[in-house]
């Protein structure tokens, strides 16, 4: 059997990370907490458990952590709307399934949001299943959402696809290497940095070059 494909959904399959920076930004705005939209943009990825306290640091994190994830999660539904899927992306989805792979989207989103990326991506009935944040206790860049989603996959051998540097870091902590596209904002050099085997400019180009990468099994 070929190795399970496990792919991130935002950033990798669809275009979310800026609308998601844009989000948090507003949110600690709220908060009068006014941070450059450049530093969030680089925490965009890692669960949002972790990433008030990387961003403010603990004291904000003690005090107004829930209160700050609750705003965005509120904000990013009214840009959610905007979100579309990545060129590339449900092709992706069917060209690995068609090569036999099982096939686990991985999100620690809530449930409402997966669901709304799923219709997006057309791979409610292509998946063979995939993670929201009822499956971690913690998020990336700790290993829990990659190691959910192969137990969903059945176990065995795994390849992950992501777009940050959170993606490869939780990866690498969960044993299993790392395809990574540049569709999240983050460089080649980051992303290598961060665990990456291997990167492509865009989910299609890494298309194109499936036979070529560990994913060919």
């Amino acid at each position: 059997m070929p190795p399970a494909a496990i792919l991130d959904i935002d950033g990798t399959l669809v275009d979310t990370n800026y609308h998601h920076a844009i989000a948090w930004y507003r949110a600690f705005r709220r908060h009068d907490i006014v941070l450059p939209l450049w530093r969030i943009h680089r925490h965009i990825g890692m669960g949002g458990d972790q990433i008030v306290e990387a961003l403010a640091g603990e004291g904000v994190e003690r005090r107004h952590g829930d209160s700050i994830r609750e705003a965005e999660g509120d904000l990013y539904g009214e840009l959610i709307g905007e979100v579309r899927p990545l060129e590339g992306a449900s092709e992706l989805i069917a060209d690995l399934k068609q090569g036999g792979h099982a096939v686990v989207l991985a999100s620690s989103a809530k449930e409402a949001e997966v669901d709304h990326y799923l219709d997006l991506l057309d791979a409610r009935d292509r998946a063979d299943g995939w993670t929201t944040s009822d499956d971690v206790e913690a998020t990336k860049p700790e290993p829990d959402l990659v190691r959910a989603a192969v137990a969903k996959a059945g176990g065995g051998e795994a390849v992950m696809v992501g777009d940050s540097t959170w993606d490869c870091q939780a990866a690498r902590r969960a044993g299993l290497d790392t395809l990574a596209v540049l569709t999240g904002g983050f460089s080649e050099q980051e992303l290598k940095e961060a665990g990456a085997m291997l990167v492509f400019g865009s989910v299609e180009e890494l298309r194109r070059a499936l036979g070529e990468t560990p994913l060919a099994g």
